[in-house]
């Protein structure tokens, strides 16, 4: 018994070496050829009363985006996050994963739909389901785009 643990124990030992051998030690290789896959930047900001939200959209080669949201909202600590989804027609749908304040260790995901009318994205409001730990906009029940808070006019990215 003795004898059959050490070679285990030797071809594990190779084994999870040559797992390491595939990893990329150059993580500015890999960020550099995420941002080259980029087709376009855009970048937006919506402001109600005391509120600012601002969208950072990036455009890529496949059609999908991903992004960067910050919201501040009034006597709330700030949302900071990302987005990610893609066009249907003129709605983005993506979902917003998020850390609020200075908690690091709490991620909410919430789905969020981006309407694009007369040059602005508008923040859609729509009935949040969640199953599973899963949040969705609830089926069969319509996203409204005129009674909102947040329309987001184009700026440029900083």
């Amino acid at each position: 018994m003795k004898n059959l643990f050490l070679p285990c124990l030797f071809l594990a030992c190779i084994s999870f070496q040559s797992c390491k051998k595939n990893e990329n030690p150059d993580g500015a290789a890999a960020t550099k050829t995420e941002a080259d896959k980029y087709v376009k930047t855009e970048c937006y900001k919506a402001i109600y009363e005391n509120d600012t939200v601002e969208l950072k959209l990036n455009t890529l080669k496949d059609g999908k985006i991903m992004g960067d949201m910050v919201m501040k909202i009034e006597f709330q600590s700030p949302k900071i996050g990302e987005v990610k989804g893609e066009f249907h027609g003129d709605t983005l749908v993506a979902d917003y994963t998020f850390r609020q304040g200075t908690n690091k260790d709490r991620i909410y995901k919430n789905p969020i739909a981006l309407l694009k009318r007369d040059n602005q994205l508008i923040f859609g409001n729509g009935s949040i389901v969640t199953s599973l730990g899963v949040s969705y906009f609830e089926k069969g029940k319509p996203i409204d785009y005129d009674k909102v808070r947040f329309k987001f006019d184009a700026t440029d990215c900083k």
